[in-house]
């Protein structure tokens, strides 16, 4: 099933979840992986029938891997997804060549992504360099491929190129904002009705749906699907009373992932992945760069979990 771009926007003002890449003995284990996507797929608390949405970004660790295991990831979820719901493909856009060989790849599987996540750009670049660059290739894959773009918008000085970019080219359908809710409601307001602007920094969302970001994306759905669920169907429906509720209770997990400038995003996941104790899910043991977490941090998370086991 192919999207249209009004589709795309209603689907989309949801709960992105971003299940973690497991590791065995530093390699990905795809069964794991399939195994946690079909979880996600079968715990739908969407209201409405709505579409899962799912993709395979920063939290699940995708810049410690290379190109060919993230065609590979992407083929398994879409394969375990099937047209039940939307996927969603992020990579990294440099070097500029690897990621056009990825976006072809990616476009020619039966199965083929809904739509790609830009990572944030790394190295050295001019706000005009951006914007240029960023406008050839989306156009290039939108006229070879049909492929469209979400942009993640992490440097504060980029604010005023990201929005020129949904706003000129027909490519780039929205951003995901991972800087802070002070700029949710001017990036509302100046992208307008040409793009949409979601909340990046996890479940802790209500103010910045409040101020008019549709849908947030969400590290912690692959344990606690219902969580995202409930607080995307609150804010759908205004009731930031409710949605806040919700997301008081996963607050303290949402503390450590992001505390120190998230140096516990994916394996604080992990962990509590771990101690739940849930058999329909598989963490693997621990990623690259990602070991267990200390002791101490491994019983704030089993506190922080302890309450909310229910939300799975």
């Amino acid at each position: 099933m192919i999207f249209s771009n009004e589709q795309l926007f209603d689907g989309l003002n949801s709960v992105t979840t971003i299940p973690l890449i497991p590791f065995r003995a530093g390699s990905i284990d795809y069964d794991a992986h399939a195994r946690n996507v079909t979880y996600l797929m079968k715990n739908n608390h969407l209201s409405d029938g709505r579409p899962r949405v799912i993709c395979v970004a920063g939290t699940s660790l995708i810049h410690h891997v290379s190109y060919e295991e993230q065609n590979k990831l992407i083929e398994v979820t879409g394969e375990v997804m099937g047209d039940q719901g939307i996927l969603l493909s992020a990579f990294v856009p440099n070097p500029l060549p690897e990621a056009d060989k990825l976006i072809a790849r990616q476009s020619s599987l039966k199965r083929p992504p809904d739509a790609y996540l830009v990572m944030p750009l790394g190295g050295v670049y001019s706000l005009e360099g951006f914007l240029e660059t960023f406008s050839q290739f989306g156009q290039k894959h939108e006229q070879a491929h049909g492929a469209r773009f979400l942009y993640y918008h992490r440097q504060a000085r980029d604010r005023n190129q990201v929005v020129h970019l949904i706003k000129e080219s027909s490519a780039f359908i929205g951003i995901k904002v991972g800087t802070n809710e002070s700029e949710v409601e001017p990036l509302c307001r100046d992208i307008g009705y040409e793009g949409m602007v979601i909340w990046g920094v996890g479940d802790r969302s209500t103010e910045a749906a409040r101020l008019g970001a549709r849908g947030h994306t969400s590290g912690i759905s692959v344990l606690f699907a219902k969580a995202g669920d409930l607080l995307n169907n609150a804010q759908r429906a205004e009731d930031y009373e409710a949605s806040q509720a919700v997301e008081k209770r996963i607050s303290a997990l949402e503390e450590i992932r992001f505390e120190n400038g998230r140096v516990y995003n994916y394996s604080a996941v992990v962990e509590a992945m771990i101690q739940s104790g849930f058999d329909d899910i598989d963490p693997g043991e621990s990623g690259p760069f990602n070991p267990r977490v200390p002791s101490e941090v491994a019983g704030r998370i089993q506190d922080a979990i302890e309450g909310i086991l229910d939300l799975h």
